[in-house]
């Protein structure tokens, strides 16, 4: 069947040339389950009339998608790990397939891969991806948008029928190659690679190139204008994804500079988790012994991995201005966190200083009674709206902790968004959609042991209906 008519590719990530990635061959699998077909994104960037046989020929064969890159290329960067420089990153399990716009926006995207073979960067690893870790990256993401953050989109799974070794779970295990959709795969790390082999004209060079094709409103004529505008404006999305993920509840677990893309993305999902209760402390990776990326310490992670940003840009603008730029992180973080706040209660801003308050209120409710943390959201979207509906609840008990007075009083002011769904049958349920561990843990025991993929399915049953719940459509 022939592409949509609607169908935009592009090449333009090949502009920068061949400093910036390698051209690599993907891996040739034995077998080709599909599993996962994301047809909602599908339609938004006009693949959706693809056969299931045509999908997997791009998405498990990896065929060139018409007029897009004509072979994969892995991506170069560096980056640091849990606060020590790595120098021999880059895409050792992946590559960028491909790119084509977004119909409705459109934003330049890309399709990338994880699981598809070896490439330079592999350091003597197999290159490929677990079954498992592909499902809990469909997961993760379907669960992320449908509460409001910015993420990639997991795209396609497709089981590839190999056994695989791994340390840290049973073995062996089964295979997969998840092909993710993603608004660019430019990181923190890929300007530190050009930092660490001292190639100024190759970060001007990404400099103009990201600006131009993902921020244009940030170029100066003005070469150290130019850095500082664009430092700003990543600071202002890393705030805003930083504020969306504590909003949800998420643990992203791997905060390092590779990790971190400058367009604002949430991406590169792996010992990810989501608190059952807020407790700053919660890890989601069993490798974070200090506690480094813990839920409550994820602002500071950004921030920290900003800075390395700044570094990568001093051999361009003065350190004064750079530091002016890195300034406005926290306040936008501020900002943020009470909008996505706002979202998550379906609540319209009634200004700086009330919309502050009720966050702090929220948040030191939530804190002080371990009043279950979904549950919380959900009982309470809408506000004095829901008052009833909370009542209600099997959390109800602890809407009399002490703490709750002031939110209780706090919401007085506030008003349902006007295209809240109040009404909307989800909200008719005791409780949430969650995605807690042990849910993960379920779903995932029933595809190992029995090959039984519908709770995997009911799953993303439930997370659609929350979404529409919630007015999270494509």
């Amino acid at each position: 069947m022939p592409l949509s008519s609607a169908f935009r590719p592009s090449v333009r990530h090949t502009d920068l040339g061949s400093d910036f990635y390698n051209i690599v061959a993907p891996a040739v699998f034995p077998h080709h389950i599909l599993r996962h077909r994301n047809q909602r994104w599908a339609a938004r960037v006009g693949l959706d009339t693809l056969s299931d046989e045509e999908w997997i020929a791009h998405f498990g064969r990896f065929e060139p998608l018409p007029g897009s890159i004509p072979e994969p290329l892995a991506l170069r960067y560096h980056g640091h790990q849990f606060r020590s420089y790595n120098p021999h990153l880059g895409d050792g399990r992946g590559f960028l397939f491909a790119q084509l716009h977004d119909l409705r926006d459109g934003r330049l995207l890309d399709l990338a891969t994880k699981g598809s073979g070896q490439t330079p960067w592999s350091r003597h690893a197999d290159g490929r991806l677990t079954l498992k870790g592909g499902v809990r990256e469909v997961l993760a993401t379907e669960m992320l948008e449908a509460l409001g953050v910015e993420t990639s989109k997991s795209f396609s799974l497709v089981e590839t029928g190999e056994e695989l070794h791994r340390g840290d779970e049973p073995s062996p295990t089964r295979s997969s190659v998840l092909v993710r959709l993603s608004h660019s795969h430019i990181r923190i790390g890929t300007f530190q690679r050009f930092l660490y082999l001292d190639q100024a004209d190759n970060i001007r060079k990404l400099l103009d190139y990201t600006i131009r094709t993902y921020m244009p409103e940030c170029w100066r004529d003005d070469e150290a204008a130019r850095a500082t505008a664009f430092l700003e404006e990543v600071c202002a999305r890393v705030a805003r994804m930083g504020a969306q993920w504590m909003a949800a509840g998420f643990v992203h677990g791997v905060l390092n500079t590779d990790n971190i893309n400058v367009t604002g993305e949430s991406f590169d999902y792996g010992p990810w988790r989501f608190i059952p209760v807020y407790e700053p402390g919660f890890t989601a990776a069993y490798f974070d012994e200090t506690g480094l990326y813990a839920f409550g310490r994820q602002p500071d992670a950004l921030l920290w991995n900003l800075f390395r940003l700044a570094e990568c840009l001093l051999v361009i603008a003065p350190q004064a201005d750079l530091e002016r730029s890195l300034a406005t992180f926290e306040p936008a973080l501020h900002r943020e966190f009470s909008s996505s706040l706002l979202r998550r209660l379906g609540l319209q801003s009634e200004g700086p200083e009330p919309d502050g308050l009720l966050a702090r209120a929220f948040w030191t409710f939530l804190h002080d009674s371990k009043a279950p943390f979904e549950q919380t959201m959900f009982d309470w979207y809408g506000g004095l709206h829901s008052a009833t509906r909370a009542a209600r609840s099997p959390s109800a008990e602890f809407y009399a902790h002490p703490t709750f007075g002031a939110v209780f009083a706090a919401f007085q002011g506030f008003h349902a968004e006007p295209g809240a769904r109040l009404d909307h049958a989800y909200f008719t349920r005791p409780t949430p959609c969650s995605m807690l561990i042990d849910e993960v843990e379920a779903i995932w025991d029933s595809i190992a042991r029995s090959d039984d993929w519908s709770k995997f399915t009911q799953k993303l049953s439930g997370i659609a209906t929350m979404a529409e719940a919630y007015g999270i459509t494509t």
